[in-house]
């Protein structure tokens, strides 16, 4: 399982809005184990397929392997059912776009659904940082990164900053 390299924001390929998996395949299958690999190396807390390339709607999450044990979840084809009126604003980083970290405002909890790696429907409530890392990673299947979320004010500061 070969750690990935990870596109970089502007890579046009990171605004592209990705299609559906379908089918749960040894492709796949591979693919996801692969891309555990590159977030658990890079470190971050979740990867989605465009950002190594595939422009499939795919990511891989772990939300809180830093402080405890590795519960990683891959999710196939995701729907966002609903979300939550609460929303909470925090510092984001992205796997992409190294080195920075904006502020970003997101709801504070997500219903969301996805194909496991079997093939199976599944489905969660989730808040906190496993929501923020869904709808972060939700957003790279969209074609948005975090650069997209910001005002112009604040957009143009984290260029800057990106810039170096």
């Amino acid at each position: 399982m070969p750690v990935l390299p990870i596109l970089r924001w502007p890579d046009p390929r990171l605004a592209v809005v990705c299609d559906p998996v379908g089918p749960v395949t040894d492709d796949i299958r591979a693919l996801a184990a692969d891309m555990l690999v590159t977030m658990y190396a890079a470190p971050g807390r979740g990867l989605a397929a465009p950002q190594v390339g595939r422009l499939q709607r795919l990511f891989v999450m772990d939300a809180h392997w830093k402080e405890g044990a590795r519960t990683p979840v891959v999710m196939i084809d995701p729907e966002i059912v609903a979300v939550s009126d609460e929303v909470v604003t925090m510092d984001e980083g992205c796997l992409s776009i190294p080195g920075i970290t904006t502020r970003v405002e997101r709801a504070a909890g997500v219903q969301v659904r996805w194909t496991d790696l079997e093939g199976a429907r599944q489905g969660a409530d989730l808040e906190g940082v496993e929501a923020r890392v869904v709808l972060h990673e939700y957003d790279h299947l969209d074609g948005l990164v975090t650069l997209d979320r910001l005002d112009a004010p604040a957009r143009a500061r984290a260029l800057v900053e990106y810039a170096g």
